[in-house]
C-alpha cells in the first residue's frame, strides 16, 4: 500500500496517466462479467441498425478503467470514497485496431482536515474526452 503525505500534495498535480487498449475481445469479456449483452457492444450490423457508427464500448467499462488511475495512485481500492461521472461521448471499438483510452488524474481539491483529496480524471479517446466531470474522492 502506498503512503501519501497530504502535506506534499498540490492542486493541479498530476497523479498519473495510463493507457488502456480496448478490443472486441475486451468487450465480450466485460459483457460476460457484467451481464450486459446488448448487441451494440459486439455486433456491427446491429449497432449500425440503431444509428451508431459501429460497436461501442460499455460506458461502465470506460468508467471502471478510468478510476484505475486513482486506485493505482492511492494503492487501495477501498480508499475510494466516491466516484461520479457523466458519459459524454461514445468509444468506437474498431474490429481490427480496437480503441485506446488515455486517462490522466489530477488533484483538484485537498481536504487536509478529513485527509481526503478529490482527483479529477480526464479520459480521452483520440482527441475526444469521453467522460465529463469524472471526479474521485480518495481517503489518504
Amino acid at each position: 500500500m502506498t503512503h501519501i503525505n497530504i502535506a506534499g500534495l498540490e492542486v493541479g498535480q498530476v497523479i498519473g496517466t495510463k493507457e488502456f487498449l480496448l478490443t472486441r475481445d475486451s468487450l465480450v469479456r466485460y459483457a460476460g462479467a457484467s451481464g450486459d449483452f446488448n448487441p451494440i457492444h459486439y455486433r456491427d450490423d446491429f449497432a449500425k441498425s440503431v444509428g451508431l457508427p459501429g460497436v461501442i464500448a460499455h460506458g461502465m467499462l470506460t468508467m471502471g478503467l478510468s478510476v484505475q488511475v486513482a486506485v493505482d495512485w492511492v494503492g487501495d481500492p477501498g480508499k475510494v470514497s466516491d466516484y461520479s461521472t457523466r458519459f459524454t461521448k461514445m468509444v468506437d471499438v474498431d474490429a481490427a485496431e480496437g480503441a485506446v483510452l488515455v486517462v490522466t488524474g489530477k488533484i483538484a481539491e485537498i481536504d487536509a482536515e478529513n485527509n481526503e483529496v478529490r482527483v479529477d480524471l480526464t479520459t480521452m479517446f483520440g482527441e475526444i474526452a469521453v467522460l465529463g466531470k469524472a471526479q474521485v474522492r480518495v481517503r489518504l
